[in-house]
């Protein structure tokens, strides 16, 4: 049955790299903790030379960093009692604020309506100071960007809430994210994953790796270092980018997540401190997020049509994304390299919800409500 499984998504994913949605993906899905499905298709480099992809392919999982690390860390925060979501950001930080911050809170923060922008270049002006100069310099510049909307009226993702939220990591912990982060994964002997450039395996050479953009900034296509230009120039991590890992340990990591959430163990956070990050409505927030992760949009999710509404996930922008269906136990880990050679490559955005829905079916054998089986794209995924 599992190898029968495999076969019909592998060639899902095999179609879609003959129509340039990817050049290569790594796709695993499991219910009730076994493993149902784990395939790879195409390549991890097209340029300047074609190399086959593996399971064990090393991706920059990009934004799902916000929630495997910046996000989880925060957790540990609260539930050892060293962070209050509501307290206004600037106490935390000890920062004077004008009323464009003064109600700020990480609450508002880790569920993207904290009034910050979606992203801007910090990259161009913290290139041109000393490294150890530029972390500094970024948290500078963060208090010090334009409100778009007032705090708490609506729903914003913003890449540099989640910098801002690194910064509230390190004083309340004493200890950097990376720090934070690295000692997790080592704990569960997660050998290739990790955040930022320092935590890098040594010995790991860059064939490890599925490469990304041909960077027209770096001049060069990138491959086993942040694609992500914020992340890159602050040592390769920030709290909204940097994570890498495969498909196998990014399931691992979400697994031991959620069997906390269902109590199945409790030696790490206590279960109730994760389920109040991921019941919805913790953000208090307007938009679809909860604390650190997004959940789906009814009629038009990445996620598909077969997630229940007790789901979380998220999207990575270099193509991979994790979805976790916390009512009945399935986690999906989608990773691809869809910005190899260039970001300008959207296709994915109609193939997401078509292989969720495909391995949904197969391994659950579950429709949604008024749907055919096999009715979401006939004819390939276009």
């Amino acid at each position: 049955m599992r190898s029968a499984i495999t076969e019909k998504i592998n060639k899902h994913l095999n179609d879609a790299v003959k129509e340039g949605v990817f050049p290569g993906a790594v796709l695993l899905a499991a219910v009730g903790g076994d493993i149902a499905c784990l395939t790879s298709a195409g390549f991890k480099c097209i340029e300047p030379a074609r190399e086959s992809i593996e399971v064990d392919t090393i991706f920059d999982v990009a934004s799902l960093t916000k929630p495997l690390a910046t996000g989880i860390a925060m957790m540990k925060l609260v539930d050892e009692r060293r962070l209050d979501l509501d307290e206004p950001v600037h106490r935390i930080l000890d920062r004077p604020a004008d009323r464009s911050r003064e109600e700020v809170t990480c609450r508002m923060l880790l569920g993207h309506c904290g009034g910050f922008p979606a992203w801007e270049p910090f990259y161009r002006r913290l290139a041109l100071v000393e490294p150890a100069a530029r972390r500094s310099l970024l948290r500078a510049l963060l208090w010090e960007l334009p409100q778009a909307y007032p705090p708490g009226a609506e729903g914003l993702y913003s890449d540099p809430g989640y910098m801002l939220l690194e910064w509230v990591v390190e004083k309340c912990s004493g200890l950097s994210l990376a720090e934070i982060s690295n000692a997790l994964y080592r704990s569960l002997a997660l050998k290739r994953t990790y955040l930022g450039r320092r935590a890098r395996p040594e010995g790991l050479g860059n064939e490890a790796f599925a490469a990304t953009e041909r960077c027209p900034w770096r001049k060069r296509v990138i491959r086993g270092d942040v694609h992500d230009e914020n992340a890159y120039v602050l040592d390769g991590w920030s709290g909204h980018a940097g994570l890498f890992g495969t498909a196998t340990e990014i399931y691992r990591l979400a697994r031991h997540l959620i069997d906390h959430y269902h109590a199945k163990r409790c030696d790490w956070i206590k279960p109730e401190t994760v389920r109040s990050f991921l019941t919805p409505g913790s953000s208090r927030c307007p938009g679809t997020h909860v604390l650190g992760w997004d959940t789906p949009t009814a009629g038009s999710s990445s996620s598909g049509s077969f997630f229940s509404r007790a789901t979380v996930g998220h999207l990575g922008f270099t193509g991979t994304s994790l979805w976790i269906d916390l009512e009945r136990d399935v986690i999906i880990v989608l990773l691809t390299n869809r910005v190899h050679p260039t970001r300008s490559n959207e296709k994915i955005r109609l193939f997401r919800p078509f292989i969720h829905d495909a391995v949904f079916k197969e391994i659950t054998r579950l429709n949604p409500a008024g749907q055919k089986p096999g009715g979401l794209l006939q004819g390939g995924f276009f």
